[in-house]
């Protein structure tokens, strides 16, 4: 399965776009893997989260998608993932929705449970992300996003304007940025679908796969083709 093919399967499974894909299908983002990085005498850019964050995101992305007969997120090591996605691919802007997030994840845990997330029941985590999945998929939809959304594409085609009649046809539409729920969920599913125990033990794997067949006979239940 290449880059394209992982990000579109992924973009269905959220029901859109994937923010930070096309750096991601394209170039691979910007750096390559530390070890890597070191050995070609290349520079290592720092971890955007600290090591606690990315064990914070391990344990968000395990309640999304959890251990059971087949691997779970942290077994990719999807907090990893996180980290280089949003360090090389994201936006300042969405940078900073996405590391505010973290910060009020802790504020709702300890609101509503008395306790940092890191220290909650997994029934408990389940329950506040499944309440904050909502959120999400509601957010888009609220008069505030509807309004500063309108503001910003009207500022934006009149820039773009400016910038066709200057011969540039490339200018690059500023976005509102996804809630941070958003963001994470759909990290976990990149990260893992195109990891090696998620598409090899979660999804059914092929690493020479063979003619295409349009009409596969599956049963429901069967595991989804990684290739």
């Amino acid at each position: 399965m290449n880059r394209r093919q992982a990000v579109q399967k992924v973009a269905l499974l959220m029901g859109g776009t994937v923010l930070g894909a096309e750096l991601f299908i394209q170039t691979g983002c910007k750096t390559t893997p530390k070890k890597e990085a070191a050995e070609a005498g290349a520079e290592v850019l720092p971890d955007f989260f600290t090591k606690d964050e990315i064990s914070y995101l391990d344990e968000i992305a395990e309640t999304i998608l959890p251990k059971t007969t087949t691997p779970g997120a942290k077994d990719a090591k999807v907090g990893e993932f996180m980290n280089v996605m949003v360090r090389d691919c994201y936006t300042p802007q969405d940078q900073q929705v996405f590391k505010e997030g973290l910060s009020a994840i802790e504020k709702l845990s300890k609101e509503k449970y008395q306790n940092g997330f890191m220290q909650m029941q997994p029934q408990q985590r389940t329950e506040l992300l499944t309440a904050l999945d909502k959120e999400a998929k509601d957010y888009t939809g609220t008069d505030d996003y509807k309004a500063k959304q309108a503001a910003l594409d009207k500022e934006e085609n009149a820039k773009d304007s400016i910038e066709r009649s200057k011969g540039n046809f490339g200018y690059g539409k500023a976005r509102m940025s996804k809630h941070y729920f958003s963001m994470m969920k759909e990290l976990t599913l990149l990260g893992f679908f195109t990891s090696e125990p998620g598409a090899t033990k979660a999804l059914r794997y092929s690493a020479v796969p063979g003619k295409y067949d349009g009409c596969m006979p599956y049963q429901k239940g069967d595991k989804g083709w990684a290739t």
